[in-house]
């Protein structure tokens, strides 16, 4: 009989660790990779900057200069948004200052007159009173409302005058009311002179000659001191 058996001759691996050995790069190597790298990309963004018609650092100037005209066109904005606001505020001050002349001249006037031709011993008083009672419209006209600022009626149907309303008030309060009208010569020639003056005619806005006579007009009615 012979022996079949047969030993090993030696260590066996498997095929990964016999087939594949680990690779070490060298510095000039390494600086090989880079370099074509890096030419790559050179290659690729200066064909982009052929087809722009331009070099990196002009592009660079292109987009410095852009920033630096946003950064001028926003302080100039800012400016211009300060000039606007002075000249809104301005306006705002014109509105306010011809809206007191107009309530001046619809609403104040015409109750100091009727409070005056009623003998109100205080008129200005009485219109501090009445005043909450009397509004313009969207219209700009006169009107009288009571406390839920619903349009007030006479027993005509028409809407209720300021004349109405200071007569009224002063019926409901004769404590505003003066006792007996003055009898000198001197209150008598006045009256006639302020008699002759309708206030609500006075065109206080424009004309500084209607606002000295509306002025003279008051103290006349005791409405204002000397």
């Amino acid at each position: 009989m012979s022996d079949n058996t047969s030993a090993d001759t030696g260590d066996t691996g498997t095929p990964e660790e016999t087939n594949q050995a680990e690779r070490t790069f060298t510095q000039a190597e390494v600086n090989a990779i880079l370099a074509k790298t890096k030419g790559q990309y050179e290659r690729k963004y200066s064909k982009l900057f052929e087809e722009l018609g331009t070099e990196p650092d002009e592009l660079k100037d292109i987009v410095t200069n852009h920033r630096k005209r946003e950064q001028d066109n926003a302080m100039r904005r800012g400016e211009f948004d300060k000039v606007l606001q002075e000249v809104v505020a301005k306006k705002d001050q014109e509105i306010q200052r011809r809206d007191r002349m107009i309530e001046e001249f619809k609403l104040n006037a015409p109750i100091l007159d009727s409070a005056s031709r009623h003998r109100a011993v205080a008129p200005e008083q009485v219109r501090a009173l009445i005043r909450s009672n009397v509004r313009l419209n969207q219209e700009g006209e006169v009107e009288v409302v009571d406390q839920n600022g619903t349009v007030r009626y006479g027993d005509n149907g028409k809407p209720l005058s300021v004349d109405m309303l200071v007569s009224e008030f002063l019926q409901a309060n004769p404590h505003f009311v003066a006792a007996t009208p003055s009898t000198t010569a001197a209150r008598s020639t006045v009256n006639q002179r302020s008699e002759q003056i309708d206030v609500t005619k006075l065109d206080l806005m424009n004309n500084p000659e209607h606002r000295k006579i509306y002025r003279e007009y008051r103290k006349s009615q005791g409405i204002v001191k000397n």
